[in-house]
């Protein structure tokens, strides 16, 4: 039996099938803004979302360690395909953004592979620069929003979180 703060294994590989499920800083005005866009593109329901702040990720976050920002935000985004398999494919930072625009319909797939002749090594300190300002430029959100009732079947469900928190 899996903790009620804990995602289910079985639960999460049901729910997201083939899909990539983004895990992002649910207080960050860019990257709420950024999921946003990623909903409005993905015509095909190839994304699922959850909030890098929700306790019940902590499982899969301890599984794929990523660097903190000084405040304790998420130093990035977090795009995974097949998170309890054997050998999850985890995408970070620049690689990141990259997978969740490779399986949005045309033309981002496209967009994704000339993005991606960047070598990581050059694009990652432009993100890395990025995250660090996010809260400056973008402002940080008391609250993670609440999806909307359309919006809600591209958030990972969790029934055991309280409607307004990460």
């Amino acid at each position: 039996m899996t903790p009620a703060n804990q995602l289910d294994p079985g639960n999460l590989n049901s729910q997201l099938g083939d899909r990539l499920l983004v895990i992002y800083d649910g207080y960050c005005g860019l990257c709420n803004a950024s999921i946003q866009w990623l909903i409005r593109h993905d015509r095909n329901d190839r994304l699922r979302f959850i909030p890098s702040h929700n306790h019940s990720v902590a499982n899969l976050l301890a599984a794929h360690p990523q660097p903190a920002e000084p405040s304790g935000a998420p130093g990035s985004v977090l795009v995974v395909r097949q998170p309890f398999s054997t050998h999850p494919e985890v995408f970070v930072r620049s690689r990141a953004a990259l997978s969740a625009l490779r399986v949005l319909p045309a033309p981002w797939p496209a967009v994704s592979v000339l993005l991606s002749l960047v070598p990581a090594f050059l694009a990652d300190p432009i993100y890395r620069l990025i995250a660090r300002w996010r809260y400056r430029i973008w402002g940080r959100l008391d609250v993670c929003p609440i999806p909307t009732s359309d919006q809600q079947r591209h958030f990972f469900s969790i029934t055991e979180v309280p409607p307004k928190s990460c």
